[in-house]
């Protein structure tokens, strides 16, 4: 168990570490060779130029500018001045969104944490409880509730602070998700037109023995949904054809840097071997021999795609439906399509872009008995105690994510923002059970071991519900070394530097290899977010049980929004853009938390000889469901809906404002599979059909049993034609 003094050497080593981190960061984002580092989303969007392009050699590379040195503090302020509107344009509203999750922590903790220090320190500080019990505990366990004896009077404060965090706490998520759906609604009000606007995924397409998957949801669409349907695009499976592209286009890219080399020494044509690496082989003209390998590989690619457009068994049982409004779309995303609710299912498509047992002092003597002597030194002691348990849980969570992702793949999840929710779903799950539970009552019950077995069975349950309070400190070092040192390596970006100047280096032959190796990264909200939950949930457990917890959280809070919005302003660059839909599951894991923190309280009192207290705090966790059921009614469909009458304004005013707008040509690659779009040069491949989107409407008999033909005009691209009537008849 850590105690004061571990946690100053703890304290002391995360603060010079971040402060370090921040030092080197200031520095080294002022010199021009690692502009593309810590500015990499201002290239991206060629509102930057790079620095080496000019100037004298030196200054290439490093910045002589010595007055700039002196400013080295000026991204803080120049973070948060960006206006939020201007921010929203720059980065998106999901950007903006995540950073009101580190503002709603504030928004909470700052009032519990000042009444907290102001009521219940003082309160569990002036009591010997813990010096009467056999129980190991340290300075820091004497602001805790364990040092309140049973059946005492001063626990009303601590329920009464129970009822202040309820209530507080679920006012501020009211708001937050009041404003969230506001900026959600007006967002999409005002959002461009996008192809994800009028496309609906299908999946579960039933099988048909007459009819390709293609043309069953030509046929299927045209029926059910004669006025609104334009288009759709199966979905390929061409894994292979994939491998094909991708060498081609590195074999593209060698070619690229030949060219540009002989064209800068016209005198000596490039020379390369054919073997691994270009180090083996014969020796041969580079741009020749590349030349004759993309013109090979492109017949083996268009062999491969011909193949695959015409093998049934390339096409999977979902397709990409476009339809001729947004209202359109809405009703069909928004609807069940037949009878059975297991077929032709329908979403909105998506936008086309371990530890513990070792962390304790003893149990590192116990595991590895050769090392009692050094670790007895008080300084190393203090060291390990303050800083080993924190970096080890650390490293852990670091890898897990990636393992969280990769199981959530093969649960038919098709757009990247989904599968980030749901993988941030286990990944808090994962959290609560095994860092939160397991840390509290695994580490307790170890530390505590010795205690057991010297008393009763019946005061078991009253020496736990001392000792949970006590496992703050551990939380306290995890706190100071993800929440402050983590934060501090993020905005560092000690990996992404390192990888650019070796990619530089090594790899990079073309200024498109150069932005390749910039890695702007991306909020990777499957992994960030739990990590922020984890500290809703110790922050609303330990408010009334253990307040000398949240300073550092808030410490954590303020931080860490201050150097996300940096990043999101300067470096990430957002893979996706889904309107804030995650801010649902945000506010319901904060509820958990707080609902958990409710239970914990009432599950200490109880220990404490105050059962007259559990009837009024068995009602917290009944108003904080109904809390939950009315915020979910009230604003969550916002965040799963779309409203038809916003649908139908937007169709309206394009209309108006657009009436030639040729929606079809406009939509018809969105969704076709990336090997088969054309190259930049060649159009050959483009899958579009040349007529608009009205037609002269004929009628077409479809190949099925049913002898049904159908209504209007549609033609299938890559496919045979198959036309739709404006109504049904039978033969």
């Amino acid at each position: 168990m850590a105690s004061a003094s571990d946690i100053g050497v703890s304290a002391a080593i995360n603060v010079l570490t971040a402060i370090a981190f921040l030092l080197a960061f200031a520095f080294l984002r002022l010199q021009p060779i690692n502009d593309r580092v810590y500015f990499p989303k201002w290239y991206l969007r060629g509102m930057r130029d790079s620095p080496i392009s000019s100037g004298a050699a030196v200054q290439k590379f490093v910045n002589l500018d010595m007055r700039s040195y002196f400013k080295f503090l000026n991204w803080m302020p120049a973070a948060l001045k960006m206006p939020q509107d201007e921010l929203i344009n720059h980065a998106g509203l999901d950007s903006v969104v995540y950073l009101r999750i580190y503002l709603t922590g504030l928004k909470i903790f700052v009032p519990i944490t000042i009444l907290a220090f102001a009521v219940l320190v003082p309160v569990n500080w002036t009591n010997d409880t813990l010096e009467s019990m056999k129980v190991v505990f340290t300075p820091i366990d004497k602001l805790s509730i364990s040092n309140i004896p049973n059946g005492s009077k001063r626990f009303i404060a601590h329920l009464a602070m129970a009822y202040f965090i309820t209530f507080w706490t679920c006012y501020v998520l009211m708001r937050e998700y009041e404003i969230v759906t506001k900026m959600r609604l007006r967002f999409l009000a005002a959002e461009k037109r996008r192809p994800d606007q009028f496309t609906v995924l299908v999946r579960n397409i039933p099988p048909d023995p007459d009819e390709s998957i293609s043309e069953l949801v030509e046929h299927f669409f045209l029926v059910n949904h004669p006025d609104h349907y334009l288009r759709h695009q199966v979905v390929y499976n061409a894994n292979k054809l994939a491998d094909l592209v991708e060498k081609k286009k590195k074999m593209r890219n060698w070619f690229d840097y030949y060219q540009l080399k002989y064209e800068r020494n016209p005198s000596e044509r490039p020379t390369t071997k054919t073997g691994f690496l270009g180090c083996f082989g014969s020796k041969v003209d580079a741009i020749d021999y590349y030349k004759s390998e993309i013109e090979k590989i492109g017949k083996e690619e268009a062999e491969e795609r011909k193949k695959v457009m015409k093998d049934p068994k390339s096409v999977v049982p979902a397709a990409f439906v476009s339809f001729r409004s947004r209202w359109g779309a809405a009703v069909c995303a928004q609807t069940q399509q037949t009878s059975n609710p297991t077929i032709w299912l329908t979403e909105w498509a998506p936008e086309p872009r371990m530890v513990q047992s070792l962390a304790n002092i003893e149990g590192i003597e116990k595991a590895l008995p050769f090392l009692k002597p050094l670790i007895e030194v008080r300084s190393i002691k203090s060291f390990i105690q303050g800083f080993l348990p924190g970096i080890a849980l650390k490293i852990f969570l670091i890898l897990l994510p990636t393992i969280l992702m990769f199981m959530s793949k093969f649960e038919g999840l098709v757009s990247q923002s989904s599968l980030e929710r749901r993988s941030a779903s286990k990944y808090y799950i994962f959290l609560f059970f095994s860092v939160f539970l397991g840390s509290i009552i695994t580490g307790s019950a170890l530390e505590q071991l010795k205690t057991f077995l010297h008393q009763s069975a019946n005061d078991i349950p009253r020496i736990i519900g001392v000792s949970i309070p006590m496992k703050a400190t551990f939380f306290i070092t995890y706190v100071m070394v993800d929440g402050w040192t983590g934060i501090a390596g993020e905005i560092l970006r000690l990996k992404p530097l390192i990888f650019f100047h070796l990619k530089n280096s090594f790899l990079v032959k073309t200024e498109k290899d150069r932005e390749e190796a910039m890695d702007p990264g991306s909020i990777c909200f499957d992994s960030t977010e739990p990590r922020i939950q984890l500290y809703f949930l110790l922050g609303l457990v330990y408010a009334a049980v253990t307040p000398f917890l949240l300073p550092f959280i808030l410490v954590f809070f303020g931080f860490a929004y201050v150097v996300y919005r940096h990043q999101i302003i300067n470096v990430y660059n957002q893979r996706y853009e889904s309107g804030a839909q995650f801010w649902p599951s945000v506010h319901g894991r904060i509820l958990i938390a707080l609902t958990v923190s409710q239970l914990t309280l009432l599950g200490l009192l109880s220990t404490k000889d105050l059962e007259e207290a559990v009837p009024a705090l068995l009602v917290l966790p009944v108003l904080t469901f109904w809390f939950y059921k009315y915020c979910k009614h009230r604003y969550e469909p916002a965040f799963v809906r779309n409203p038809l009458q916003e649908a139908m304004r937007k169709d309206t005013l394009e209309r108006a404002r657009e009436p030639n707008f040729d929606l079809k040509a406009y939509l018809a690659n969105s969704y076709l599979h990336p090997v088969f779009k054309a190259d930049d040069e060649d159009d050959k491949y483009s899958l579009l059909d040349d007529d608009g989107w009205m037609g002269e409407e004929v009628i077409v008999p479809t190949k099925r049993h049913s002898r049904r033909t159908t209504p209007a005009q549609s033609k299938q691209e890559g496919s045979d034609t198959l036309s739709v009537p404006e109504t049904v008849h039978e033969r």
